[in-house]
């Protein structure tokens, strides 16, 4: 290994004393990684005990990941994207239980705001075969999603809009308060509570966005015999979101698809589920509300075992959270009181994730995940 291979795996950051097993085992994690880098914050405390980062910034493995690189992690920016509706309920501005139809007439589908943000509304795929620039249209993405008819009728069922959760959630944004949905993310949530983390990406973001890594292998794990012939229904039409050259493109990045192609640190990841732990950006009453099951069965999309969904979150006895296709994930542990965040640039399982957070429990003397 020449020494610019080992100075861009090598982990920089910090871990606080006695949690140097987390900095061994992530060390281990981005060593192994064939693609891009990889990068773990942790909260706990009121500190973080854990802020790491290490491997390339690019597929030709020639610019380190640094401490303001930011990454596309997948679904876990679903969670930023509830956030923002639920700054509107906290404010008055928007009631859970009223119809999405008020805000957005054109909507063909019967929903409450509460199915919409805790995937209870059948709009997970489009009927009829969509071209890859539509994925990049607002306006267009959200005029065929008015007009299609739901898999099942809002309430009756569950099923992660895998492509369509940033559009459908967003739009109702859009709609309530009149800017676009990438600007009141930035203003309400993320600026606010001081959080990396942006939906449609200027040139100064740009530059230090880090390339996606092994995206092809994501297409061929939609193929197993656990997985509903429904996911690939839901993640490949538009196409786009699951090709390499689409997701490291400037246009893709630029454009707001706020059901993945938000872009962060991982402390941007949990620095979201440290502040809802303390009680920030929404009031604790709605917290709680949105980390408790509004709907749990077989997820028609994702297939089982049987899952739970909050407000935006997955939930379950522990805490709540999103993970991303490709390995990302942030949560946070309401019952071991800890946010964690691990995010990566190269595509693959979340058995690396695993192995970080369980080191850090390891520290804590808390049992495995």
């Amino acid at each position: 290994m020449t020494l610019s291979d080992h100075s861009g795996d090598a982990p920089r950051g910090s871990v606080a004393p006695g949690f140097e097993p987390v900095r061994e085992v992530f060390h281990d994690v981005v060593t192994r990684q064939r693609g891009t880098g990889a990068a773990v914050a942790i909260w706990h405390d009121g500190r973080w005990v854990a802020d790491l980062w290490g491997g390339w910034a690019d597929a030709g493995r020639t610019r380190p990941w640094q401490r303001e690189s930011i990454v596309m992690p997948y679904s876990v920016t679903k969670a930023f994207t509830a956030m923002a509706a639920l700054v509107l309920v906290d404010r008055g501005l928007l009631d859970l239980d009223s119809a999405v139809q008020e805000h957005w007439s054109q909507l063909r589908t019967p929903a409450t705001v509460r199915q919409l943000l805790s995937h209870q509304v059948g709009l997970v795929a489009l009927a009829d075969p969509a071209p890859p620039e539509l994925l990049l249209d607002w306006d267009g993405l959200c005029s065929r999603l008015a007009g299609q008819e739901p898999l099942w009728t809002s309430g009756t069922a569950i099923g992660e809009s895998a492509l369509f959760y940033g559009h459908l959630v967003g739009e109702l944004v859009r709609r309530v308060d009149g800017r676009p949905f990438g600007t009141f993310l930035r203003d309400e949530v993320c600026g606010p509570a001081a959080l990396d983390f942006h939906i449609g990406l200027d040139d100064q973001a740009q530059a230090r966005a880090v390339d996606l890594t092994e995206v092809d292998s994501l297409v061929a794990g939609l193929g197993g015999d656990d997985r509903p012939a429904l996911l690939r229904q839901a993640l490949l039409n538009p196409p786009g979101a699951l090709d390499q050259d689409t997701v490291n493109s400037s246009a893709f990045r630029r454009a707001e698809v706020p059901a993945v192609n938000g872009h962060g640190t991982a402390r941007a990841v949990a620095g979201l589920y440290a502040a809802l732990l303390a009680g920030r950006v929404i009031s604790p009453s709605l917290r709680d509300e949105a980390a408790s099951a509004q709907a749990h069965g077989i997820d028609r999309v994702m297939g089982g075992p049987e899952r739970a969904w909050g407000l935006g979150f997955g939930v379950d006895d522990e805490g709540f959270g999103m993970g991303g296709i490709g390995g990302s994930a942030g949560w946070a542990s309401t019952r071991d009181e800890y946010a964690f965040a691990f995010v990566t640039g190269t595509m693959g399982d979340h058995d690396r994730s695993d192995a970080v957070e369980t080191a850090f429990r390891d520290v804590l003397g808390l049992p495995p995940l």
